[in-house]
């Protein structure tokens, strides 16, 4: 009879789950992943990893959730760090070229995959919502302040395009080796100057 889980245990066995699964998906792929390698990587029976998780999708979800919040803090505290608006936006563009950089990984898993971001998974829909607001609200502040002018969301959106662009440009070696974040300092210049509402 398997023993009664704490709330700890079970924290802790999907912690270490998802951490095994993060590295195993980006080396081989969600698709060649199965549940019998990923209970292997923990050394538990095959059969351990559903008590904590409905399926292979779920545990994905869970690694993609971990993700899109580890990058929404880090967005956030790169905005709560500086003063200004026009200090917070760029404040804001080189914390996400530095995350994807610093957690490549995880950078792919969140935005490479065709799993959606819907209610299916309630987490992973809430993380990515959050996610998309940290890269909206820099641009929030500048139309408050009145250095911009348009729709905040679309705003965000494009320069979220332009910044995802050289990333990933970067990241497939089709772009030198650092190049990316100043490429990205470049782009967001040519967007702001075209959406300022000042000369």
């Amino acid at each position: 009879m398997p023993r009664v889980l704490t709330e700890s245990d079970v924290a802790d066995f999907r912690e270490r789950m998802c951490a095994a699964a993060e590295r195993l998906f980006a080396e081989k792929g969600p698709d060649a992943v199965t549940m019998r390698q990923l209970a292997a990587e923990l050394g538990v029976s095959p059969m351990t990893p559903y008590r904590y998780f409905q399926d292979k999708d779920d545990i994905l979800a869970a690694v993609r959730t971990n993700g899109f919040t580890r990058f929404a803090k880090a967005l956030e505290a790169a905005r709560d760090s500086v003063q200004g608006a026009r200090a917070k936006g760029a404040a804001v563009g080189d914390a996400y070229v530095r995350f994807a950089f610093e957690n490549p990984h995880t950078y792919k898993l969140m935005f490479d995959l065709n799993q959606p971001i819907d209610d299916t998974h309630d987490d992973l829909a809430e993380a990515g919502r959050r996610a998309r607001e940290t890269m909206t609200a820099w641009v929030k502040d500048q139309i408050e302040t009145g250095d911009m002018r348009g729709d905040s969301k679309e705003i965000g959106t494009m320069f979220w395009a332009a910044t995802h662009g050289v990333v990933v440009l970067e990241m497939a070696g089709k772009l030198p080796p650092g190049s990316a974040l100043a490429m990205h300092h470049r782009m967001s210049q040519a967007l702001a100057k075209g959406l300022a509402t000042k000369g």
